[in-house]
């Protein structure tokens, strides 16, 4: 329901037609769902590569898509306005799918951490 009403924020002019908004209520739900996954989660040490188990990986996916959606409605407020609550929103649904992809791995447990110069020959 919140992605739909996100589009309807980002379709519609401010000052136009009574229009469909996203809330800071919405945005401090998402912040209340990172924060209580993110209760049990491993410690990060390392940056988290993509992948672990197939629940994961999609949500690691997903992520991916609302990071290039962030990215988009960035550069969608340098010409029009855009919702702050809005630009807040996607951001904390993009940590959501983190942290979500975190638990499906085992609390972090099977995360695939980055490993800096692991694939490098020589």
């Amino acid at each position: 329901n919140d992605l739909f009403v996100l589009g309807a924020d980002l379709a519609t002019v401010d000052g136009t037609a009574p229009a469909l908004r996203i809330t800071q209520a919405q945005v401090t739900r998402l912040e209340n769902e990172i924060d209580a996954v993110n209760t049990d989660l491993k410690p990060l040490t390392s940056f988290i590569l993509p992948g672990g188990t197939q629940l994961a990986a999609w949500l690691h996916l997903g992520r991916t898509v609302a990071r290039r959606a962030e990215r988009q409605m960035t550069e969608l407020a340098v010409e029009e306005p855009v919702n702050k609550a809005a630009m807040q929103y996607i951001n904390r649904a993009s940590d959501l799918l983190f942290v979500l992809a975190r638990h499906a791995n085992d609390d972090g447990e099977c995360d695939v951490l980055w490993v800096p110069g692991k694939n490098q020959s020589g």
